[in-house]
């Protein structure tokens, strides 16, 4: 059992642990926990690794459509960061969550690209990065991000925001876009 969770990137380890109720863990035989832990290999679109280009990883994790469970992510991935995220603008729900992102943003974030409009991260993370670009497409994104990445940078696409497609639609955009590079 401990080989497969060993096996494990940290980042899918964290993940499993944290949908298990402690209460239930307690009644679990070891037999159960290692199928919890085997189910980790199945999900998709949570800080699933795609690629390694150049000595840039890339990440997708197009589940996290909330700026609490991008700031997860944020937490868990090591290193410098290029983070895809949705655009959004004006007045959105939870716009104040997002400030919640600012210290792993200004310590961890080398650039933003935005899936549409930046005005809401201009706005809550100007003062910290000046690095915030627009694209219009994702594989727009996926370039900017690649292209302007450092060696042993991991390009990150934790959308953060609801924009209407689905977490899975952006997640295989993103995986075939990275695979075009």
């Amino acid at each position: 059992m401990y080989e497969t969770i060993v096996k494990q990137p940290q980042e899918k380890v964290h993940t499993g642990l944290a949908g298990i109720d402690s209460s239930k863990l307690k009644k679990l035989r070891s037999e159960h926990l290692k199928a919890c832990f085997n189910l980790i290999d199945e999900m998709r679109h949570k800080l699933e690794f795609v690629a390694r280009i150049k000595g840039v990883s890339f990440i997708d994790d197009a589940a996290s459509r909330s700026p609490m469970s991008t700031w997860y992510a944020l937490e868990t991935v090591e290193g410098k960061v290029v983070w895809i995220v949705n655009g959004a603008h004006g007045s959105i729900p939870r716009a104040s969550e997002f400030k919640r992102l600012r210290t792993l943003v200004e310590n961890k974030v080398t650039m933003i690209v935005c899936l549409g409009d930046s005005e809401l991260y201009r706005t809550t993370f100007g003062d910290v990065t000046k690095n915030i670009v627009e694209a219009t497409t994702m594989a727009d994104a996926v370039s900017k991000a690649f292209y302007s990445s450092e060696e042993n940078t991991k390009v990150l696409f934790s959308p953060a925001y609801e924009n209407g497609i689905s977490y899975e639609e952006q997640g295989e955009s993103f995986k075939r876009e990275v695979n075009e590079l």
